[in-house]
């Protein structure tokens, strides 16, 4: 890894990119998984880089469906884990709710590295490792389809940070409450999920441990509540406002 200075204005972002590269190098994530962050880095920009009210409202009712699902679970890429594994895998204990390996460019040799991932960040069980059963999700053909028995097959509330579209709507239609993170809000991953948290996930998964560790002391009807009244396309349109805001306020 490049020596970087903490004074450097980017210091946060230079040390998520080299690390980004530093996994890549070590063959965890794909050459389009560099592509995918420097994407979600230019709408995080546009965000002022810090997570808006709608984004915590948005963190709180995910919590909330999470803790109230019979079969919930963390369907997690590659970005997602190398950024994030260490909350990942406190979030899954703590919900509980078990870790399944979700990849677009599939590969034996990267699911193992995954596994080690995760399982070096804490992780007791991950699931969709190689070799394990998998059934297909309607709607979707190849690896991408993959389900573990255990995992998205039967959950009834899944966790997708940084989901493709088609995956996240093949979900849905298969009668899932779908979470997910995303720093776009016109994707169509965050117009098709049930709720979209417009952040970034170092943001955004740190916060959801925060959250849990409050929210698992709520009675389920407080919980359900939460859920209940939350509006994900109103929750969409404050996170653009968020944006416009941003925009304006050196007018």
């Amino acid at each position: 890894m490049h020596k970087i200075s903490p004074k450097h204005p980017r210091y946060n972002s230079l040390v998520l990119r080299e690390k980004m590269a530093e996994a890549y190098q070590e063959g965890i994530l794909a050459d389009t998984a560099l592509i995918a962050h420097g994407r979600g880095e230019a709408f995080d920009y546009i965000l002022g880089e810090k997570t808006s009210p709608a984004a915590l409202e948005a963190i709180r009712t995910g919590i909330s469906a999470m803790l109230l699902a019979d079969n919930p679970v963390i369907s997690v890429n590659g970005n997602t884990a190398v950024l994030t594994a260490e909350y990942i895998v406190e979030l899954s204990h703590l919900i509980p709710a078990p870790i399944e390996i979700n990849l677009f460019y599939r590969t034996p040799e990267r699911v193992k590295k995954m596994e080690k991932l995760l399982k070096n960040a804490g992780a007791t069980e991950v699931l969709g490792k190689e070799g394990d059963d998998h059934v297909p999700i309607p709607g979707l053909e190849g690896p991408r389809s993959r389900a573990h028995p255990e995992g998205a097959h039967r959950a009834d509330v899944v966790l997708v940070p940084l989901e493709d579209g088609d995956r996240a709507q093949a979900l849905v239609s298969s009668g899932k409450k779908v979470i997910t993170i995303d720093l776009n809000p016109l994707s169509r991953t965050a117009q098709t999920s049930s709720i979209t948290i417009v952040d970034n996930v170092v943001r955004a998964i740190p916060l959801m441990v925060q959250e849990v560790k409050k929210l698992k002391r709520y009675p389920q009807k407080q919980l359900k509540e939460i859920v209940d009244e939350f509006d994900n396309t109103k929750n969409i349109a404050k996170s653009l406002n968020s944006i416009s805001n941003y925009f304006k306020q050196d007018e």
